[in-house]
């Protein structure tokens, strides 16, 4: 692998104003000196924008950070950033997220994850880039039978147009790096959580549901498992791989061994729902955003397993680790503590 640092860099981030788009950013413009972060994002509003506002008002504050309102499915605009910039490092975090939502929405989904995809992969090869780093997702994974997911288990049988997505995403990839030499690295992130999340995820939209008083469903009877990731372990991730790009080398054929490599980023210790939901009520609690008297089980709704969804995700790191020298390390109460206080001091 190259080993390069960041300093002086010319980086793109696609989803800037997103939940790991903006952490990230904030993270790089902190850590790196003399870099120039472009930021893309077309602040849409498939969860609430105020959100999207609060992350990019945080990056505005830096005067090397360039923020550029636009959509990734925009070619010209997409291919005009490459040419005037001549990035050096691509982080490609802008999709249309979510599984459910896929369900009732395809189109979105095209649009984002497979045009806007196809068009930072031709402008890695109309300008040429040292790393063009990318969101995969674990719900590439679909259902499959053998725990934990390892980047060496066959993924062609999704269960939702979203993962399909994203499996789309690693096959494009995979052929740019092979055609024109890019290297290139997809990550496939284990749900991820913390301060100014999604609030289409189970912990943020349970948190709201509590407030107003409604029930919070409980999916497949509580048996489900998820390996949730916090938002800080997935930037280290992401900040260590986009700093070592897969070598180029020639195979014996005298053409290019594609430059390419998939990791998992995942806590690789999946937690029952019912556990979570009850560390997740104990730290509302504590910080304040709950009454210490509430009454959760009147809230608790038991129900099946919805379309699209699996009952357990369970990413191996071990990839990871012995490539980057990472594991992501903080357990669920610490994670969802930091989210409890922050929602405290945003919404109350």
């Amino acid at each position: 692998m190259d080993k390069r640092n960041l300093n002086g860099k010319k980086i793109l981030v696609t989803g800037a104003a997103g939940f790991i788009g903006a952490n990230l950013s904030l993270r790089l413009l902190n850590d790196f000196e003399n870099i120039t972060l472009v930021g893309l994002d077309n602040m849409n509003d498939y969860y609430d924008v105020s959100l999207k506002e609060y992350r990019l008002a945080k990056l505005q504050e830096y005067s090397n950070f360039i923020f550029v309102k636009g959509n990734l499915a925009d070619k010209k605009l997409i291919d005009e950033l490459f040419s005037k910039y001549k990035f050096d490092v691509v982080v490609n975090l802008a999709a249309q997220a979510g599984v459910r939502y896929s369900i009732t929405n395809p189109g979105a989904y095209i649009e984002s994850n497979i045009i806007g995809f196809y068009n930072i992969l031709e402008a890695c090869r109309n300008n040429p880039v040292e790393h063009l780093v990318y969101a995969s997702s674990s719900s590439v994974y679909g259902s499959n039978k053998k725990i934990p997911y390892s980047t060496d288990d066959k993924v062609d049988n999704p269960v939702s147009l979203y993962a399909a997505t994203k499996k789309s995403n690693e096959l494009l990839a995979h052929a740019y790096s092979k055609l024109y030499n890019i290297p290139s690295t997809g990550l496939r992130f284990f749900t991820v959580y913390g301060p100014a999340g999604r609030p289409d995820m189970a912990y943020f939209g349970f948190t709201n549901k509590l407030i107003n008083g409604e029930n919070i469903k409980i999916f497949n009877y509580g048996n489900c498992k998820r390996d949730f990731t916090y938002i800080d372990d997935i930037v280290e991730g992401v900040v260590r791989v986009m700093q070592k790009a897969p070598e180029k080398k020639n195979g014996e054929d005298g053409l290019p061994i594609p430059p390419y490599a998939v990791y998992n980023i995942g806590n690789s210790s999946p937690e029952n729902l019912l556990d979570f939901v009850s560390v997740l009520q104990e730290e509302l609690v504590r910080a304040g955003v709950l009454p210490k008297d509430y009454d959760f089980e009147a809230h608790k709704e038991l129900v099946p397993m919805q379309p699209g969804d699996v009952p357990e995700t369970y990413a191996d790191t071990k990839p990871l680790e012995e490539d980057y020298g990472f594991k992501p390390n903080t357990t669920l109460r610490d994670g969802l503590r930091k989210f409890a206080e922050w929602y405290k001091e945003f919404y109350m």
